[in-house]
């Protein structure tokens, strides 16, 4: 599918897709999508529904089902707000669990190329540059150490972890979540081989967002 309207912001948990694309989408004054959301979104419906997370057949009816909304930085699922709720790290295991189903890729994937066709977007996930826009106008891929992600995704208020969870844990479970990323049948996480990498470790988000938003411009200009 081509599509000269997408910027594709790719790459694992806590390599800072959330704070650049959305700081990159308010520079170039166009929407920003965090296609994570839609699978968080899906899971924690999965959950308020008490649907095992091994019946792949409900899933797929139930995110098939599901009215997801991303407005602004607020998510809606079925007329209900649950950008805070779906920030735990229950909704992180079952969101991995989810996105692994073919089925659920293919109703959000329909989803997220809807939303491309209203204009300039940003969008950020772990397929849009391989599978979702494989044609898009910018790809950028962001990485940073394992130790890193771990220690931004401790500290960050959007994500809600047990007081008795430390740093060390917190990179145990992102390591298993790349781990289910990477080897999943249906877009897995991987380098687009076009895209831009930037590794953020180390460097302060300021100089990520403003080394990303001069790549994407110069690309846009040429």
């Amino acid at each position: 599918m081509s599509n000269s309207y997408v910027i594709a912001i790719d790459g694992p948990s806590g390599a800072g897709k959330g704070t650049v694309a959305r700081a990159l989408a308010e520079a170039l004054s166009c929407r920003h999508v965090d296609t994570g959301a839609m699978y968080r979104a899906v899971a924690w419906k999965v959950m308020r529904e008490g649907c095992e997370l091994s019946d792949e057949a409900k899933i797929v009816a139930i995110a098939a089902g599901a009215q997801v909304t991303l407005d602004g930085g607020k998510i809606v699922v079925d007329g209900s707000d649950v950008t805070n709720q779906i920030r735990t790290s229950e909704i992180d295991v079952a969101a991995a669990s989810v996105a692994r189903i073919p089925g659920v890729r293919s109703i959000l994937v329909d989803y997220q190329r809807q939303l491309a066709a209203e204009g300039l977007v940003v969008m950020e996930g772990r397929d849009i540059g391989t599978t979702v826009f494989p044609d898009a106008a910018v790809k950028i891929y962001l990485d940073a150490s394992p130790e890193e992600r771990a220690a931004r995704r401790a500290k960050d208020p959007a994500h809600k972890f047990s007081r008795n969870v430390g740093v060390g844990d917190v990179e145990s479970a992102l390591r298993a979540r790349d781990q289910q990323d990477l080897t999943r049948l249906t877009s897995p996480l991987k380098r687009a081989p076009d895209a831009v990498f930037v590794d953020t470790t180390g460097l302060p988000i300021d100089r990520v967002v403003s080394r990303v938003v001069k790549i994407v411009r110069k690309t846009l200009m040429t």
